[in-house]
């Protein structure tokens, strides 16, 4: 029989690399699984009971909350509130930064969420994930701040993401690799699927919402044009996969190798520097992409280097394999072009 890893081991047995450790980061991993346990098995019955459906009001964003997003946000920050792990949260859905009530105590570390990513196809059964980025507090002591939050994603102690599809996966990294752990349903455990996970240094797909192609700046355009002629690199057009989930387009490209882009355009004059949050999304998963080996930028400049000025700020995101990303960032040259 194959040795069985589940998440709790192998985060313990990182923990014995580290002699000063004091087991609230551990803790704080091992109450985001368990969230994520919970989360997923509302998913996977969201069919059957009345969860599916809006809830008849808009998040920050101006986009329709869902129910199962507002479950997603209330199961992460009930899981972790009351640990003495953190200091402070924020989420997509929540317009402030949501503080550790006054009776438990104020922790060390700050943990940003997207709770429920793709939340838009819960209704046609399509992949949805929760996207988690964990920070060391800034501010000394007592509440933690907005300053706590709004620090650049080169300082992620930790980012990861949890898919629930097929079957329900947790990914993560501390910047020491990337690792995957699938649920078991009949034991109830995450178990080591994927160590070590590293992208291709160059893909053959490209994920992107095409709809969006005559909003995009030229260089954009002309990098899409060049992926899908016969006279690019590949000889042969790149194949499109766009799920239109962003962790889901993300881990099967993680896996398999590509870029994914979400650019900025002209289709919204009240997003004009794209539509994905640096905070819950293009951050943990550009700390996800590099250790992996991969690449992330706004086409311009690498997203890690950000320094966020509000809590729900958006950028462009293009992510995936190296040269891929490299390559797009010679074609956003003529966006920016006079």
């Amino acid at each position: 029989m194959d040795k069985l890893i589940t998440l709790d081991r192998f985060i313990l047995e990182q923990e014995r690399l580290f002699p000063h450790a004091t087991g609230t980061f551990t803790g704080l991993i091992q109450n985001i699984a368990f969230a994520a346990k919970v989360i997923s098995r509302e998913v996977n019955k969201a069919g059957l009971v009345d969860i599916l459906g809006y809830t008849g009001y808009k998040n920050v964003q101006g986009e329709e909350v869902q129910k199962l997003d507002v479950f997603a946000r209330n199961v992460l920050y009930n899981a972790l509130c009351h640990t003495g792990q953190l200091c402070v949260i924020a989420t997509e859905e929540d317009e402030n930064i949501v503080p550790i009530p006054e009776e438990y105590p104020q922790g060390k570390y700050v943990a940003l969420f997207d709770p429920l990513d793709g939340s838009s196809n819960i209704d046609v059964n399509v992949s949805i994930g929760t996207i988690f980025s964990i920070y060391r507090r800034i501010s000394k002591a007592g509440p933690g701040t907005v300053e706590d939050c709004l620090q650049k994603g080169t300082e992620q102690v930790c980012a990861g993401y949890i898919i629930y599809g097929s079957s329900t996966m947790l990914v993560y990294t501390t910047g020491a690799g990337v690792h995957g752990f699938t649920l078991d349903p009949s034991i109830g455990e995450f178990v080591l699927s994927h160590e070590n996970m590293k992208i291709p240094l160059r893909g053959k797909i490209y994920s992107a919402n095409e709809g969006n192609y005559k909003y995009w700046k030229k260089g954009t355009r002309k990098y899409i044009d060049y992926l899908k002629s016969s006279d690019n690199h590949l000889k042969k057009p790149f194949t499109l996969r766009y799920i239109g989930s962003l962790v889901a387009d993300f881990h099967r490209n993680l896996l398999k190798g590509g870029i994914f882009l979400y650019p900025e355009d002209t289709k919204d004059p009240k997003k004009p520097f794209g539509k994905l949050r640096l905070l819950y999304e293009a951050n943990p998963l550009a700390f996800i992409i590099e250790n992996a080996g991969g690449k992330a930028s706004t086409g311009y400049e690498r997203i890690l280097d950000i320094k966020p000025e509000d809590i729900h700020q958006r950028v462009p995101l293009i992510i995936g394999s190296r040269e891929d990303v490299e390559l797009y960032e010679e074609f956003a040259r003529e966006n920016v072009e006079k």
